[in-house]
């Protein structure tokens, strides 16, 4: 006999019910024990915060993350679905010093570094029973038992292996570049964290006069025009840039005709425009003739110490070393005047106009100019705004230009703009940093080979977001100056310099000479509770050093930078098993994916440091080996796709309002009280049914209500007619189940 089916259903309360039976029967288990031996289907998790709330957009991704494997294991599929849980990096120092009322790494410090990680640790945890709550009511099924943990010794100690390969290959490298730069928390960021951080910002755009000199150095009437949205790097000007075969003119403005200035021909027009005023044409040359002018800049701070102004070159010849016209085919007249205001400590196409320069001189001239601290404010060498942050004085020195009678022209400028994707008060700066980085831009075409054997859907994701950051892709900025997050496994001689890559703890410990571990060991003995994970954190992995192979009686060190988080994630395909070091069958039998899922915003996060990492350490080109670590550990199949095969990348997750989700403009309801009201059923069909997954999708409540009665209600009431007359005719599935027949099939197709 079937159970009579209630007329008005509580769904919610059916659903618990169910959950319930589910927990105490081990019906997951089961699904598994029932399919061991049959056809794999992998799943690879992406592994969330747990530091945080979960919200609607987590709703959305493990429902749909469920329903994949679940139609697999009902087609009678093997599809195990390990969780995972992201534990380092920005998004937990963030909320620790939330917490604390800090905010900067200097406040950092003072509180005490070894008490800041052991409060990052705990904070990884603190929305733990959250987040099981809500992935056991949504229904997804996934092993949180053996969850995979970012900082767990197994999973570092496989990140350390897979960054000593690419140190090993010369991939890993340390160079002096232009990065973006998080000044607050100083520390640069990876071009995948500042794409998640940009948002429209109204910036000053201001055309500013470079004043010509004459052969005595003198200024001249005629001056310069060029334009920038960044005032703030106009003390660090260092030169002028043109393009050589563009036409330039000289001209008199009718409002100010005490003053020539040069521009680009075809940008005078909008800028005469813009002024309101007139325009009368003095002369007319070519880019090529204003090259080797020089100028006066700005801001004098460097301009007036008695820095060498000439210095010789190569050639022999003597030519100014700063303050100087110079040619770039990066010139446009898109937009500006034709010419370029060039400070190259906070460009990268800057910061290589000064190299290409350097290539020129003698004795690594000219020297870099610039009057920014790494906390992002001005240092004593620009006296007048020394202290204070940056991007708080443009309006002040614009301000100082125009009583100089420098400001040609003033106004606003709509721009998209980068700030920490974790901190969002906090514009980001790029800035002059010696880091360290891994070719991955020698691999662009490798990581677009594998990208177009994947099954991308939609579709346009291949060669659209994901194709187009791949072939602009640059070197991936690794290091981080921060605390909480996989230690960077470089130790480098404290004598010559050198440095070399450790691969595990214990090949750290085999090192000759190797100390310092007693410093974890007191802090067990001073707090028993304290995490063995812990071991190969910081400040405790700092304290360890060993004999230098490279010089005599010399130590290495680590160096003190941590990694990006992202690296973290994106090893999960091998490091979730421990492997090399260990789990070598589970890796095998598990790769590559063929099936994973996150929001469109993981295209530069999660699927990129995935297919970035695996292209470099299992691609056709690799020379990696890990039976040089671990002789059982045999390399995987490197034909691509891997390491995942099919990847549905989900649409935004809106507000009511169809605006972005925000908790202060209270446009979404939280999921437990979705689920609470009207179940999870109710909500996953809303996702599925109402569009595809890779649209975007409007959180609305009554868009979900009305979704009940459309589909949960006609299936109940379907059921319910079942029941009646299954009872009524004793029917029994166990015995009264035939083949069907050629009609029956007719009706089910």
């Amino acid at each position: 006999m079937f159970q009579p089916v209630r007329g008005r259903p509580d769904l919610p309360a059916t659903e618990a019910e169910i959950a319930a039976l589910w927990k105490s029967t081990g019906i997951y288990r089961k699904s598994l024990d029932n399919r061991r031996g049959a056809k794999r289907f992998v799943f690879f998790e992406g592994p969330p915060t747990a530091n945080g709330m979960p919200h609607p957009g987590h709703c959305l991704t493990r429902a749909i993350k469920d329903l994949y494997p679940r139609y697999r294991t009902m087609r009678g599929e093997f599809c195990e679905r390990k969780a995972g849980w992201d534990t380092h990096g920005l998004p937990v120092e963030v909320e620790v010093c939330k917490s604390l009322g800090i905010h900067s790494k200097a406040e950092i410090e003072e509180y005490g570094i070894e008490p800041f990680i052991h409060r990052c640790q705990e904070s990884v945890w603190r929305y733990m029973k959250e987040w099981e709550t809500l992935t056991e009511r949504i229904g997804f099924w996934i092993d949180l038992s053996e969850a995979y943990v970012t900082y767990h010794q197994s999973y570092v100690e496989s990140v350390w292996w897979a960054l000593s390969e690419l140190f090993n290959r010369g991939l890993l490298y340390q160079g002096h570049k232009i990065v973006w730069w998080w000044p607050q928390g100083g520390t640069a960021l990876s071009s995948g964290e500042v794409g998640q951080g940009y948002r429209q910002v109204a910036d000053p755009s201001v055309y500013v006069a470079f004043p010509l000199l004459d052969a005595n150095g003198a200024p001249t009437k005629r001056s310069l025009i060029a334009w920038t949205t960044t005032p703030w790097t106009l003390p660090s000007n260092q030169f002028a840039a043109v393009k050589s075969d563009l036409t330039y003119i000289v001209v008199q403005f009718q409002d100010d005709p005490e003053h020539e200035y040069v521009l680009a021909e075809p940008l005078a027009a909008s800028l005469a425009e813009k002024k309101k005023t007139e325009i009368e044409i003095l002369d007319s040359c070519s880019g090529s003739d204003l090259v080797g002018l020089c100028y006066q800049p700005p801001f004098n701070c460097f301009h007036s110490k008695g820095e060498p102004q000439v210095a010789p070159l190569k050639t022999g010849i003597n030519e100014h070393v700063a303050w100087r016209v110079i040619e770039a085919d990066f010139v446009t007249t898109d937009s500006g005047t034709g010419i370029v205001h060039i400070a190259p400590a906070f460009g990268e196409v800057d910061y290589s106009v000064l190299m290409a320069e350097r290539d020129r001189f003698e004795n690594e001239l000219p020297p870099l100019i610039n009057c920014v601290a790494p906390d992002g404010t001005f240092t004593d060498e620009f006296p007048m705004m020394t202290g204070r942050f940056v991007k708080e004085c443009d309006r002040d020195l614009t301000r100082d230009i125009r009583s100089r009678g420098l400001l040609v022209h003033q106004e606003q400028y709509l721009h998209d703009y980068p700030f920490c994707w974790r901190a969002d008060n906090d514009p980001l700066i790029q800035y002059p940093r010696a880091s360290w980085f891994i070719r991955t831009s020698e691999f662009r075409n490798e990581m677009l080979a594998n990208s177009s054997q994947i099954n991308w859907m939609p579709e346009h994701i291949k060669e659209g977001r994901f194709g187009n950051f791949l072939k602009n892709n640059v070197d991936w900025a690794l290091s981080r100056e921060r605390y909480w997050g996989t230690p960077l496994p470089i130790w480098v001689c404290e004598e010559t310099g050198k440095a070399e890559a450790i691969s595990s703890y214990d090949a750290l410990l085999a090192k000759p000479g190797a100390t310092g571990t007693e410093v974890f060991e007191q802090a067990k003995v001073d707090n028993p509770d304290l995490s063995e994970d812990l071991r190969v954190h910081k400040p405790y992995i700092d304290a360890i050093t060993y004999d230098s192979p490279f010089a005599a009686h010399a130590r290495m060190r680590r160096v003190p930078e941590v990694i990006d988080c992202w690296f973290d994630s994106g090893a999960m395909p091998f490091a979730q098993w421990g492997w090399p070091h260990t789990g070598a069958e589970d890796f095998q039998s598990q790769w590559p994916a063929d099936f994973i899922s996150e929001a469109i915003d993981q295209t530069r996060g999660w699927f990129y440091s995935q297919l970035a990492i695996s292209t470099l350490l299992f691609g056709p080109e690799s020379t990696t080996d890990a039976a040089s670590t671990n002789a059982t550990s045999a390399m995987p199949p490197n034909d691509y796709p891997h390491p995942f095969r099919n990847c549905i990348v989900l649409g935004h997750m809106l507000g009511e309002d169809g605006g972005k989700m925000s908790k202060s403009k209270r446009n979404y309801k939280e999921p437990s009280e979705i689920l609470d009201r009207y179940g999870a059923d109710a909500l996953r069909w809303y996702f599925f049914a109402g569009q595809p997954p890779w649209n975007s999708i409007r959180y609305s409540e009554q868009a979900i209500r009305e979704s009940v009665p459309e589909f949960l209600l006609r299936l109940w009431n379907v059921y319910s007619f079942f029941v009646i007359y299954a009872n009524i005719d004793e029917f029994n599935p166990a015995t009264d189940v035939v083949s069907p027949g050629q009609l029956d099939h007719a009706h089910l197709t």
